[in-house]
């Protein structure tokens, strides 16, 4: 019932040998030149060094924040219990 019906003689794709007689030329289009001065490469490292050192202080800060959370739960946990 589910199962696929499949054609009785399947005919197989044409086999095409036709080569042109005169082929075109390949044709290299050039690239403009790209210059890449000093200034933007250190804009991009000074860019990546700032941005790494954003993400290390908001991970460093997080970090604290959990900690001193921590320690105000247990502290907070201890006074309940007296």
């Amino acid at each position: 019932m589910f199962l696929p019906k499949y054609p009785d003689n399947p005919t197989p794709p044409p086999a095409r040998t036709h080569a042109p007689a005169d082929p075109a030329p390949v044709r290299r289009t050039t690239l403009p030149q790209i210059s890449i001065s000093p200034g933007a490469v250190a804009a991009v490292l000074v860019g990546g060094v700032v941005l790494t050192a954003l993400l290390a202080a908001v991970a460093v800060t997080a970090i604290s924040v959990a900690i001193a959370a921590v320690v105000l739960r247990s502290m907070l946990r201890d006074h309940h219990r007296r």
